[in-house]
């Protein structure tokens, strides 16, 4: 990252950088507000009630795409819809996400794990038709609202929020307004805020690893869709995604998380910490290829003059000027009779 130094025309840009990042922060939570209106009338509209969290989560990538779009146009220059959702064009984007998946289920089953070799959990199947058809509309719901979240939490605000004051108080502060978020879940707590603070710093820490949202996106996803669909568990309180699996955990709420979920859980915290140094070993080879930075020359040139009594000598000695000698004629020297 860039030096952050103390000259006026850094701090002037730095408070512009902030400036940037209290703007789309505020269009964050008018655009949460406008997706989830703008869902909800369309459902009660036409009868699409399994489909209002999907439709607001979309709605919510929308929004943030054209505030972000606008922002990014006013105060930075163009960009493509790519860069503005902090998805870039990469070959390694599918893999990137396949890693934040596989470090999003194994997390989670570590974390549920224990509850289960305690026999804290009872679970129940519904195998109906629509059951399935219903676990394909949470998939989905929870892939956009996953990437809704990324693009709010690590896409604009955060790297603007890093030229402001750098990259580990910008996760800090990003962790932060995370976890507050989630607070208005139901059945949330003090633990499960903290929680979802760590959780916070290892999706930011995904993104420094790779200066992209793919596999944090993938990360965000696999850890909502293997807690609400895979185990049938709450996902931070909701209890909406469990359909075919449906699981209820009964117990000491240290260890099940109660009714908000594992999330709420102090081995999840744990889990979590693990889960950052696996991920920091996991993506060695995308944080050398794509945050390395070249070391940029330092100083200026110093071209000295020799000192005047070096440079006679070096006149002295230097040789004189070549003479070209011709060959001699050859032949009997011409006569009156040849002139």
């Amino acid at each position: 990252m860039q030096a952050f130094d103390s000259t006026p025309r850094e701090r002037t840009g730095r408070v512009f950088q902030f400036a940037l990042f209290i703007t789309s922060v505020a269009w964050v939570l008018a655009a949460q507000g406008l997706a989830a209106r703008a869902a909800s009338g369309i459902s009660m509209a036409f009868d699409m009630g399994a489909e209002r969290y999907l439709l607001s989560a979309l709605f919510f990538v929308f929004l943030l795409w054209v505030g972000f779009s606008l922002l990014q146009a006013i105060s930075l220059g163009s960009a493509t819809a790519r860069e503005v959702l902090g998805l870039p064009r990469r070959a390694t984007s599918r893999r990137e996400w396949a890693v934040g998946a596989a470090i999003g289920w194994g997390a989670v089953a570590v974390a549920v794990l224990p509850m289960a070799l305690a026999g804290a959990l009872h679970v129940r199947f519904w195998t109906g038709f629509r059951s399935y058809e219903l676990a394909i509309i949470n998939l989905l719901t929870l892939a956009a609202a996953a990437l809704a979240e990324e693009v709010a939490f690590r896409g604009f605000p955060f790297r603007r929020l890093i030229e402001a004051i750098g990259p580990v108080k910008a996760t800090i502060v990003m962790a932060f307004l995370f976890g507050a978020m989630h607070l208005l879940n139901p059945d949330a707590t003090w633990i499960s805020t903290l929680i979802t603070m760590l959780a916070g710093v290892l999706l930011s820490i995904a993104w420094l690893r790779t200066r992209g949202l793919w596999l944090p996106w993938g990360l965000h996803f696999g850890w909502n869709a293997s807690m609400g669909v895979l185990f049938g568990l709450p996902v931070s309180g909701l209890v909406t995604f469990s359909t075919v699996v449906q699981t209820r955990a009964i117990g000491r709420e240290w260890l099940t998380g109660g009714d908000y979920g594992p999330e709420a859980a102090l081995l999840t915290g744990v889990v979590l910490v693990v889960a950052m140094a696996v991920l920091v070993r996991a993506t060695r080879d995308y944080a050398w290829h794509y945050t390395y930075e070249a070391p940029v020359p330092g100083g200026y040139p110093m071209e000295a003059k020799p000192p005047a009594v070096h440079a006679a000598m070096e006149e002295q000695a230097r040789p004189g000027g070549l003479v070209q000698i011709l060959p001699a004629p050859s032949g009997p020297p011409p006569t009156d009779e040849t002139k």
